[in-house]
């Protein structure tokens, strides 16, 4: 099983879309950034821990790729927007990739290159940032795949 992590606004959506992907064994929305520090979403909510809402996804790499979870997570939110996803602003709500490892590192960057060049987003830069993982806090229970348990419709839309 392998391990990635993505921060792309509300943790909510993001673990929501990583779960409908074949080969997902789990998403599990949480905290990462800030450092070692044991966080609560309330702390994390102001925006100054450093810390940002992301999703720890759980998976089999012989049936999905890094490379498949990255295009999900490119798809699914605008990586043009500093600090903002929709409503839900501040640091917390970052785009960023925090690779596990050095291959890890190397897919994102060739992928967000290949997403610049691709003209998809025009002249607005890609903010995304690609960091290395950091101590991944797990967010509060309720968190917990809180699109299905509250049958909320997805709160993103592929773009």
């Amino acid at each position: 099983m392998a391990i990635a992590t993505f921060g792309a606004g509300c943790f909510w959506g993001v673990e929501y879309f990583f779960r409908q992907v074949p080969g997902v064994i789990n998403a599990t929305s949480g905290y990462m950034g800030g450092g070692d520090n044991a966080v609560t979403y309330e702390q994390v909510k102001k925006g100054t821990t450093g810390h940002a809402e992301v999703v720890q996804v759980e998976y089999d790499a012989s049936q999905v790729s890094y490379d498949d979870l990255l295009q999900v997570f490119w798809k699914n939110h605008n990586p043009t927007s500093l600090n903002q996803q929709g409503a839900d602003m501040g640091t917390q709500y970052r785009s960023v990739v925090f690779f596990h490892d050095k291959e890890q590192k190397q897919q994102a960057e060739a992928s967000k290159l290949a997403l610049m060049r691709s003209g998809k987003w025009g002249l607005r830069q890609i903010v995304t940032e690609i960091v290395p993982a950091q101590t991944f806090h797990k967010a509060e229970e309720y968190h917990q795949d809180y699109i299905r348990k509250n049958d909320l419709p997805s709160c993103h839309i592929e773009y």
